[in-house]
């Protein structure tokens, strides 16, 4: 007699969003070169040939995540631009915009620090140089108009400001844990306040 043949079972949004999750977590802990297949499927309690059910390779994996994360910054980053904002008013959009992504996305915002200019060398990944380039840009070209109408000061290192400003939102996520004390506008607020405003007492 023939044998019956299993039925073939999509896998669902749902599952594969919690694999996605749990593979973000392992890259971000242990770096993309040290995980393997297996532990992913370890974390997951699963076994390493279910996973390629799901996925044909951890690059694809990181891939996934890294191109989920800056696709859904960009929404919020392209819409504060084109708000008609002042200078000001954009640079505080831009970094409430960015606590909320590390609230969202906090591991693939880890693996982005740690591992996008290795990445950035494979064609798959070539979406890393083009994202970091406009990003700067953004950053760049707030600043250079927020001098250039007198919101910031003159005297101002643009580029030495970009990178400040940078590093002290993005560091965040080595700390940040979604569901805490603060919430991410919150955090954005106070972050705001000294990177604006100082924190020496007015006198």
């Amino acid at each position: 007699m023939p044998t019956k043949k299993k039925p073939q079972v999509t896998p669902t949004p749902e599952r594969r969003g919690e694999l996605l999750a749990t593979a973000a977590e392992v890259f971000a802990a242990q770096g993309y070169n040290a995980t393997t297949v297996r532990r992913i499927a370890d974390e997951a309690g699963m076994l390493a040939g279910s996973l390629y059910y799901h996925f044909d390779s951890k690059e694809s994996m990181i891939d996934e995540i890294l191109s989920t994360f800056l696709d859904e910054l960009w929404q919020g980053y392209d819409a504060v631009l084109a708000a008609g904002l002042g200078p000001r008013e954009t640079i505080e959009a831009l970094v409430t915009e960015s606590f909320r992504e590390i609230d969202r996305h906090r591991p693939a915002v880890a693996i982005y620090q740690k591992e996008s200019r290795h990445l950035a060398t494979q064609p798959r990944f070539a979406y890393l140089t083009d994202s970091q380039a406009k990003f700067e840009k953004a950053w760049l070209s707030t600043l250079e108009r927020g001098v250039a109408e007198g919101t910031f000061r003159d005297d101002l290192d643009i580029r030495l400001t970009y990178r400040f400003v940078r590093d002290t939102v993005w560091v965040a996520a080595s700390w940040y844990r979604p569901g805490g004390h603060h919430s991410p506008e919150e955090i954005a607020r106070q972050y705001l306040s000294m990177v604006l405003d100082g924190i020496a007492l007015r006198t």
